[in-house]
């Protein structure tokens, strides 16, 4: 699919991948729209002089249902023919430690929104046989890592929404890609150190945010419906896939829960 002058519909558009994606259909000549939970002029400016068709910004919290409903009545008009459901949250942690409150809000972001907001936008798509969804899950979705158990849990359920969509949607013109990303130097890759670190010894793998836009696009550019990582994380990807004992016995090695 190509990018030049389609309407993109971006959420969590502030920062790391999904910013350095807007700078890329920026360049693409593409007409962007992105979901911000606050004001950012200098980035509307930049992706303008970085050449994007168009900008304009949607303002939202995708913690809520209201949220997610306040925003598709502001982009009701627009005809996305790229949403990149991008925004998220991260939770982590010993289960029996983690804020109820943070699991639930983490689950409406990374899930229910994503799920809601392709829902809305499908019906146009359909009808103008065109279009793309892309869906951010995660290498968690397969590496069940110690003290991932709800952030793993959502990705897991991304990638299963997103496969049973793919099947849906054959031959119709609207097609999806599914994105298992590896680590990517955001401040939410920061926060894992935060999270997991006092159980677990932390994987330090990483690639820039700019970067992984490059291979989203490229992804988009060729058709394809899912985006694995290379490299290390790849092959540990593949061996938590298919040689499920190795991968939990080399997790469960660098796990060590607190003595009481």
């Amino acid at each position: 699919m190509e990018i030049s002058n389609r309407h993109v519909l971006i959420t969590g558009a502030s920062r790391g991948i999904g910013k350095a994606f807007a700078k890329m259909c920026a360049e693409d000549k593409a007409q962007l729209h992105l979901v911000l939970r606050k004001e950012d002029e200098e980035l509307v400016q930049a992706l303008k002089e970085a050449g994007a068709k168009s900008v304009k910004t949607y303002y939202a919290d995708l913690s809520s249902r209201e949220g997610v409903e306040e925003l598709l009545e502001k982009v009701k008009n627009v005809p996305v023919e790229l949403l990149f459901n991008n925004a998220g949250m991260l939770t982590g942690g010993l289960l029996e430690e983690q804020p109820l409150d943070d699991i639930y809000k983490m689950f409406q972001v990374n899930v229910q929104s994503l799920v809601h907001l392709t829902q809305a936008v499908l019906p146009g798509m359909l009808e103008r046989k065109r279009g793309k969804i892309i869906n951010n899950s995660s290498v968690s979705a397969f590496m069940h890592f110690p003290s991932a158990t709800t952030y793993a849990a959502s990705k897991a359920a991304v990638l299963a929404f997103t496969e049973c969509l793919k099947l849906e949607l054959k031959d119709t013109g609207v097609s999806t890609l599914l994105l298992i990303t590896p680590g990517v130097k955001t401040r939410m890759f920061d926060e894992i150190e935060k999270l997991y670190s006092k159980t677990f010894a932390v994987p330090k793998d990483s690639i820039t945010p700019t970067k992984y836009a490059q291979m989203i696009r490229e992804a988009i550019l060729h058709d394809l419906d899912v985006l694995e990582p290379s490299g290390f994380t790849g092959v540990g990807l593949k061996i938590a896939k298919y040689v499920k004992p190795l991968f939990e016995f080399e997790a469960s090695r660098k796990f060590k829960r607190p003595k009481a």
